[in-house]
Formats: structure tokens, sequence, C-alpha cells
């Protein structure tokens, strides 16, 4: 059963959000994979080397499809995306956050 009385508010409700070190270790190792990932997507599909793996040896049935600028073009759109993540992580961590700055302010 719930008690019976007014309900509490939501910043009574709501919990502090603590980030410790190893979050922030998280979030700077996730962006370094994430924008690595991203620049090999988006250069890699249009290197020499693109046509010259296994992946195309064990099916040449899809020998097309690897071979598409499409497909290529695919893959760096991906790879853009990545970018675009690890950025915006970036500037997500650099942003103060409202917690801290309400407590100094207190």
């Amino acid at each position: 059963m719930h008690p019976v009385g007014p309900r509490p508010s939501v910043e009574e409700r709501a919990e502090p959000v603590h980030a410790s070190w190893y979050h922030k270790l998280a979030t700077l190792l996730f962006i370094m994979v994430c924008f690595e990932v991203g620049l090999f997507l988006l250069v890699f599909p249009w290197m020499q080397y693109w046509d010259h793996n296994s992946i195309v040896a064990l099916s040449p049935a899809i020998r097309d499809v690897w071979d598409s600028a499409y497909f290529r073009g695919a893959l760096s759109g991906l790879g853009l995306v990545n970018i675009y993540i690890s950025v915006a992580e970036v500037f997500r961590l650099r942003k103060p956050r409202t917690d801290r700055l309400k407590v100094s302010l207190l």
C-alpha cells in the first residue's frame, strides 16, 4: 500500500547523479573507440586494400555488392555517424553539470 499524504516533488524524489572518475574514463574510452571506428569506416572503403580481402574470397557472390560505390558510401556514412557521436560525447563530457551548479549557488 502507498502512504497517504502529499506526493514528494520531483526534486525531492530525484537522487543525485555522481560521476566518478571511472565513469569519465569509460566515456573517454567510448569516445576514442567511436572516433577510431568512424575514421576507419570513413577512409578504408575507398583505399586500394578494400579489394584485397578474405571476405570477398569466401563468397564471390557478394563481389558486386562489395565493389559498389553505394555500399562503400553507406559504410562511409556510418563512419560519419560514429565521428559525430564521438564529438557530441566530447561536448557532453565538457558541459558543466547542473547539480553541481545548484549546490555551489546555495
